[in-house]
């Protein structure tokens, strides 16, 4: 049996994977950014709904994100 598709595999399966978090690293930090410049800190209340926003994508989350007060999307997302 060759090793050597199993290790291409493997190796092309690590590094989408490490792209798909890059890509997810990068959506947790504009979501932090927005809410930041929007309402001038995280504190917890903010933080709490970072995760449920990004469970969306951000076609749907950057809207909300511009267009919700801060009231809204706690109760939203909280």
């Amino acid at each position: 049996m060759r090793l050597e598709p199993l290790y291409q595999q493997d190796k092309e399966q690590a590094k989408l994977e490490g792209q798909l978090e890059g890509i997810k690293q990068g959506e947790r930090l504009v979501v932090e950014n927005l809410l930041q410049v929007r309402f001038g800190s995280l504190d917890n209340e903010l933080q709490a709904i970072i995760e449920p926003l990004l469970a969306l994508p951000p076609v749907e989350f950057t809207p909300l994100l511009m267009q919700l007060s801060r009231e809204e999307l706690i109760t939203r997302f909280g």
